[in-house]
């Protein structure tokens, strides 16, 4: 399987986050401005401990005392993030309440559940990409596993009595797992969870097999011997989590990774757009959200606001194409 989810490489995200960061070096920003004038709500539309709960949480604690205000971490889980991303459209976009969005959320929810109603690219205004996310493929400790090899073998073996663990129908998980066995040709019985850390415990606690999440949502319990790493979804000279090797050396081609991003409601006042971006692309440069990052297996990606949304355009087509060749329909 060809990479079915970068049209912007990660190379010259990474670049252009470089560049945005030396022009907007400062540890923080005049006040003079009239915005913002009091907290931030920052819906995270997953539930705590998800990749992009951490995620938020840690840009939170740098993006305050950039732009002098509190934010206010609000999670609102269903729906693989369709609840919260659509309580955030119907804010009011004055800059008050922000969304914290995810590949799955965006490209996945819309496409695969009949109930969401918001349009990714009419909808909302863009402020930057946050964070390139690799899935990592875990698995439940007592299963005779110790590759990537190693389990496509055992599901194979199993059949349908092998189980994988999701976030919910559309979640990154689910697509990224889906389009695993797809690429190495075995199938394990899909099982969904109302969200990230809720389908990741289960593989801690035996109720399921193995999971393909994002980074954030396991490296802490495989750091802390809970879960068993074998393998992450970029590409094979990546190393987004130690020397952990790539899924594609053992299935040649694959990569299925996410993404994280900073949105609001449409009608966001342009000059709070750009005092947003140039907070959160100094916050990205920050030396403890960096190793904060490094530790989850996130990669920052600072972008304007114009290449998030080019990022996204090419993200939904890519998304699309995947689901097509799962064969999953809107449920």
């Amino acid at each position: 399987m060809q990479d079915i989810r970068h049209g912007i490489s990660r190379r010259q995200l990474l670049a252009t986050g470089s560049a945005s960061a030396l022009f907007w070096s400062a540890p923080a920003f005049p006040q003079t401005d009239p915005y913002p004038r009091r907290a931030i709500t920052l819906i995270l539309p997953n539930a705590p401990g998800s990749s992009l709960d951490t995620v938020g949480r840690i840009v939170a604690n740098e993006m305050g005392p950039l732009l002098g205000q509190s934010l206010i971490v609000d999670n609102k889980a269903g729906a693989a993030g369709a609840i919260g991303v659509q309580m955030g459209r119907n804010a009011v976009a004055d800059g008050y309440t922000l969304i914290v969005a995810s590949s799955s959320a965006i490209t996945g929810a819309p496409l695969l559940q009949k109930g969401v109603t918001y349009r990714p690219l009419e909808d909302f205004d863009f402020v930057s990409l946050i964070a390139l996310l690799p899935n990592v493929l875990v698995c439940n400790m007592n299963l005779p596993v110790r590759s990537t090899a190693d389990l496509i073998a055992y599901a194979r073996s199993k059949g349908e009595s092998s189980n994988m663990a999701s976030a919910g129908i559309g979640s990154a998980s689910h697509l990224a797992g889906v389009a695993f066995q797809s690429a190495a040709g075995f199938k394990s019985l899909h099982v969904p969870y109302k969200g990230g850390s809720q389908g990741v415990a289960s593989v801690v606690s035996g109720e399921t097999d193995w999971v393909l999440t994002p980074a954030p949502a396991a490296m802490g319990l495989v750091n802390a011997g809970r879960l068993r790493l074998l393998g992450h979804s970029m590409g094979p000279t990546s190393k987004p989590v130690g020397d952990t090797p790539s899924l594609a050396t053992t299935v040649p081609g694959f990569e299925f990774s996410g993404w994280i991003g900073l949105m609001a409601p449409k009608g966001l006042p342009p000059q709070v757009t750009e005092k947003l971006n140039r907070a959160l692309t100094a916050a990205l440069q920050q030396p403890r959200l960096r190793t904060a990052f490094e530790t989850n297996g996130a990669v920052a990606s600072a972008t304007t606001p114009q290449e998030f949304q080019a990022y996204l355009t090419r993200d939904i087509e890519l998304s699309r194409k995947a689901i097509q060749m799962a064969g999953l329909q809107a449920e």
